[in-house]
């Protein structure tokens, strides 16, 4: 294993960001069981510390939470780091199209022109920051014209308020619309060994037009760690509770799984997860992938990830796993 971090740049932005990132979404504890602000501290501060630079987040990661510890955990060592955060679900208007209720609050999908600005000082106020790195639209809204979305995105990033622009949960449509415009620098999707429905369609546009991807759910909520046996229990708000994808079968599946690419880490001294997460950072199109971490030992295992380098034959030997074990899962 190398022991240097893999690191690429966000578009055509001349910004650069370790290829595996910290994801906060568990972090803001929404659907996650709740949050430990001073574990999610210091896991932020030991994945910068283990050569993670892109912290990906969004104010509707427990409305607002997420960003406020993730201000916290920078205090000191913002220049160390690369925040990626959203706009586009918002709680402090009704313009737009509902989406979910969080905490009793309503959130719409809105992308025009002064829900941005105001969403934008507000992302800055609780990150402690004068500008973000990489500034996503967090779901499509289909009232507003792209057109409005990306003018006040552009004039965020003449102001020096935003580095990068990116767009996340885009249908190919979308995406052809972005393009169409320019000035797009990356998308965000989800993806994984099971899920690669971007494969056929986003991301052969993505490489076309050198717009950069970051994968989320690389490890599909944890359950291609390793680590999620078919015995484990969750609790409270989990999402993973009532998930189908979470079922015994799958686990027994996933369990499978990383019983036959166990020779691929052994090779590498690496874990299960961090074979995953180096497999998906090997994916055509695939530039980033975001890994989500609540205490500094998950933080340092994932950023290990970053120094593998698998070559062709591990390549093989994993999408030999994949198909032999992860056919027919729940969905």
């Amino acid at each position: 294993m190398s022991s240097q971090q893999t690191t690429r740049e966000i578009g055509q932005s001349g910004v650069f960001a370790s290829a595996v990132g910290l994801g906060t979404w568990a972090i803001g504890g929404w659907m996650w069981g709740g949050t430990n602000e001073a574990e999610s501290i210091a896991a932020i501060q030991a994945s910068l510390d283990a050569g993670v630079t892109l912290i990906d987040t969004a104010p509707a990661y427990g409305l607002g939470r997420a960003e406020d510890i993730v201000g916290k955990a920078l205090a000191g060592r913002r220049d160390r780091a690369v925040i990626a955060t959203k706009c586009g679900l918002v709680w402090h208007t009704q313009k737009g199209r509902h989406f979910f209720d969080q905490n009793g609050k309503p959130v719409h999908r809105y992308l025009g022109r002064d829900a941005i600005f105001h969403e934008v000082e507000e992302s800055l106020r609780r990150l402690c920051t004068d500008h973000i790195d990489l500034y996503i639209t967090h779901w499509q809204d289909p009232t507003t014209p792209v057109e409005e979305t990306m003018r006040a995105l552009e004039d965020l990033r003449t102001s020096g308020k935003i580095k990068a622009i990116g767009a996340s949960n885009v249908s190919p449509a979308d995406l052809d619309a972005y393009s169409a415009i320019g000035g797009l620098d990356a998308i965000q999707e989800r993806f994984s060994m099971i899920d690669r429905e971007i494969e056929a369609e986003i991301l052969p546009r993505t490489r076309a037009n050198g717009i950069a991807t970051l994968s989320y759910s690389s490890l599909a909520l944890g359950l291609l760690s390793g680590t999620v046996g078919p015995d484990r229990v969750f609790s409270g708000d989990d999402q993973r509770k009532d998930n189908p994808r979470f079922s015994v079968g799958n686990r027994q599946k996933a369990t499978a799984l990383a019983e036959a690419i166990g020779p691929v880490a052994e090779k590498h001294d690496a874990s299960i997860a961090q074979t995953v997460i180096a497999w998906t950072l090997a994916q055509p199109g695939v530039t980033f992938a975001l890994c989500g971490a609540r205490n500094p030992a998950q933080a340092i295992d994932n950023a290990r990830a970053g120094t593998i380098r698998l070559d062709a034959e591990d390549l093989a030997a994993i999408d030999g796993a994949i198909s032999a074990k992860l056919t027919d899962m729940d969905r």
